[in-house]
């Protein structure tokens, strides 16, 4: 695991856990079938906005907050194709932006080849579960690969912690909220709900 998130130091009262291959290939899927309904070209998605609706919807509100944004990606990755920014390296690595909601400090971690994403991801989130210094963990996986995996690694987490999984659709139970991924991924497409008919 990256040395960052195995510090002695505080992590972030927030933190944002996503499969960046994943919600790139979302993004995709969204421009290409939004692109047919409403008839015009969708830009590629904002990123700083997409984080910001992912943090409102895991429970952040306006004020000085610190969230962590761990995005996580194949080795070979090098950035996203549906978001801007979206150099992993150049782009997202180390950055951070400040708006309403408060600082944003972002990690792009690739997946080195001792070990496969799914065990990557459910890796750093079980250590993010286990900080008590952290409050709100918004999960963004690839739900349709390893979703059982992180409902068993959520089901005996603090209820302390306010956890919020995303999905494009409902998903079967678990010791969390959920929430719809594609909701904030057309925010930060520009995808407004007049233009859906």
């Amino acid at each position: 695991m990256n040395s960052d998130l195995r510090k002695n130091g505080e992590c972030c009262e927030n933190v944002i856990i996503a499969d960046a291959d994943y919600i790139d290939r979302v993004a995709f899927d969204l421009i290409v079938n939004f692109e047919r309904i409403i008839g015009r070209r969708i830009p590629p998605a904002d990123i700083a906005r997409w984080i910001d609706c992912v943090a409102l919807d895991g429970g952040v509100r306006v004020g000085d907050n610190n969230t962590h944004v761990i995005l996580i990606h194949e080795k070979d990755k090098m950035a996203m194709d549906n978001f801007l920014p979206s150099n992993h390296s150049k782009d997202l690595d180390s950055k951070a932006f400040k708006d309403n909601l408060g600082e944003f400090i972002i990690s792009s971690l690739p997946v080195e080849d001792v070990i496969c994403k799914e065990d990557f991801f459910i890796d750093i989130l079980s250590h993010v579960c286990g900080r008590k210094e952290v409050k709100r963990i918004m999960v963004i996986g690839d739900v349709e690969s390893y979703y059982d995996h992180i409902r068993h690694t959520l089901r005996n987490v603090d209820e302390e912690k306010r956890i919020t999984v995303f999905a494009m659709q409902p998903m079967e139970g678990g010791n969390f909220r959920q929430e719809i991924l594609g909701y904030s991924m057309m925010s930060a497409l520009g995808i407004k709900s007049d233009e859906i008919k």
